[in-house]
């Protein structure tokens, strides 16, 4: 993903990110880091502390493997909770994607205006003073 890409952009998205890699295997953090790393290009620094929470929020549960080669591994996984939060979140997130995707392509008109209400004639009353009143004070004709 491109550096340009704002860091806090990169963390709204994080949280919804671990979901999706958990709800296909269980992982440890480091291997959650490096996949996020390869894929959005975030640091391992930020995901101790999401875990961490996403834990006390109730989203993932740990367990313990033993490894051969070291150190037993904390493991997470999706708990009930944070199935539905990933479902959730998805829509939320597919949704967000679709309305900014048609900003970009310029068709924000058709995003803005899907399914709100006709303007008012009092919106529309002001806005026709606005114009009147634009022109006045730069002293042109209308």
């Amino acid at each position: 993903m491109p550096d340009t890409i704002d860091i806090q952009l990169k963390k709204g998205v994080l949280g919804l990110c671990v979901l999706a890699l958990l709800a296909r295997r269980d992982s440890y953090a480091y291997e959650i880091a490096s996949r996020l790393s390869d894929a959005i290009g975030m640091g391992e620094g930020t995901i101790y502390p999401l875990m961490r929470r996403m834990q006390t929020d109730g989203l993932v549960e740990t367990y313990l493997v033993e490894s051969s080669s070291g150190p037993s591994r904390k493991y997470y996984r999706l708990t009930a909770g944070g199935r539905r939060a990933l479902d959730g979140q998805t829509t939320e997130w597919r949704a967000f994607a679709r309305a900014v995707e048609a900003l970009i392509a310029g068709e924000a008109e058709d995003v803005v205006t899907a399914g709100a209400p006709a303007e008012t004639p009092a919106l529309a009353d002001h806005s026709a003073e606005a114009d009147t009143t634009d022109h006045a004070d730069r002293g042109e004709d209308q």
